[in-house]
């Protein structure tokens, strides 16, 4: 076996042209080139509830007999044409799907994310029907439900066939499990019994494993890391190695046990939106202390500041910064090269 199908790179969490604030560029063809340009052997469909998006993805892709797809030979000759001969590989797709949830829970208002995995367009119809049955799923690719996270976790493991769910972005302060606006303090609080269902956190583009290293509450996690792409180039930004063949079952047995799972790549997490606080409108960005020293308001307009995944990682920690938990795995953090020719030209 070749060190390709030793070792790959997976991007688990994207959207398609069907989600709001999305490229039209989102299309099954399309990712497969990036992803061969990206240095990318699995990635994720995204938006796998959407039913025009999935009729989309059976024309142009077919399961491939291990729980995960493969563009159908035609459209595949068509997208190799268009990748340099140095970067064509294998590409597979895995049903992946973002739902987002907005529900009430003790005295708040909860605002979630999660990203939905099965190995079959038949898990995927079910899951949608399923999802259609308490809300819309049609207005968008990734759905907005007033279901509870537990609810969706309910639905999820009732497909059997392995599906799973991974919590989303996990520190973003307004649609995740631990954010300051509307998350909770632990998955416990959030899924109740059923958090022993839950294997992998994605710990988003604000924040990075050390950070989460700090919450033991965490330790039992495999941490992973994905694009969130709202377009073709952004794949990879953030990705995973998986040390298996690619199939459904082997990426769902490394996300769970941890073994063969190579860690992930990462940016720098202050260069994520929301890793320090602040107001984007007022141009402020403050560290933890200074909010702190500020009263938590804004020092141009006087408001509260949007508190960010730093302060909120400081807020839950208990571990001192430095911390490397037991049997971590490996992260390497990249520049992505089009911001280094940016800098290096002086263009936006």
């Amino acid at each position: 076996m070749d060190r390709q199908n030793r070792e790959f790179v997976a991007d688990l969490h994207i959207h398609s042209h069907f989600s709001r604030a999305c490229s039209r560029a989102l299309r099954p063809e399309t990712i497969a080139v990036w992803s061969q340009i990206k240095g990318i052997g699995v990635v994720g469909t995204g938006d796998l509830t959407h039913a025009e998006w999935l009729g989309e993805l059976e024309e142009t892709l077919e399961e491939d007999g291990n729980g995960l797809l493969k563009l159908k030979s035609d459209v595949e000759n068509k997208a190799t044409a268009q990748v340099p001969p140095a970067c064509r590989r294998e590409i597979r797709f895995m049903l992946t799907g973002e739902v987002s949830t907005i529900y009430k829970s003790g005295d708040r208002t909860r605002k979630l994310h999660h990203v939905i995995f099965v190995p079959d367009f038949d898990s995927a119809h079910r899951f949608s029907e399923s999802l259609a049955r308490l809300g819309n799923v049609t207005s968008d690719g990734r759905p907005i439900l007033g279901l509870d996270s537990r609810k969706i976790l309910e639905l999820v493991l009732d497909l059997g066939n392995e599906s799973f769910l991974v919590p989303a972005h996990i520190w973003t302060p307004w649609f995740s499990l631990l954010g300051h606006k509307s998350g909770f303090d632990s998955l416990e609080e959030c899924f109740g019994e059923l958090s022993t269902e839950i294997f992998a956190v994605e710990t988003g583009l604000s924040s990075d494993p050390p950070m989460n290293w700090r919450l033991s509450s965490l330790d039992r996690f495999t941490l992973i890391s994905n694009s969130d792409a709202h377009s073709p180039r952004k794949l990879g930004r953030e990705c995973n190695v998986f040390r298996t063949g690619k199939s459904f079952s082997a990426i769902r047995k490394a996300l769970e046990t941890g073994e063969n799972f190579g860690g992930t790549i990462e940016f720098f997490p202050e260069e994520g939106k929301y890793h320090f606080d602040g107001h984007r409108s007022c141009g402020t960005r403050l560290s933890p202390e200074e909010t702190r020293r500020l009263g938590g308001l804004c020092p141009v307009c006087g408001r509260k500041v949007t508190v960010g995944v730093m302060h909120r990682v400081e807020e839950l920690a208990d571990r001192p910064p430095g911390t490397r938990r037991p049997g971590a795995h490996d992260f390497v953090r990249l520049v992505p090269l089009e911001e280094i020719l940016a800098e290096a030209l002086g263009r936006g």
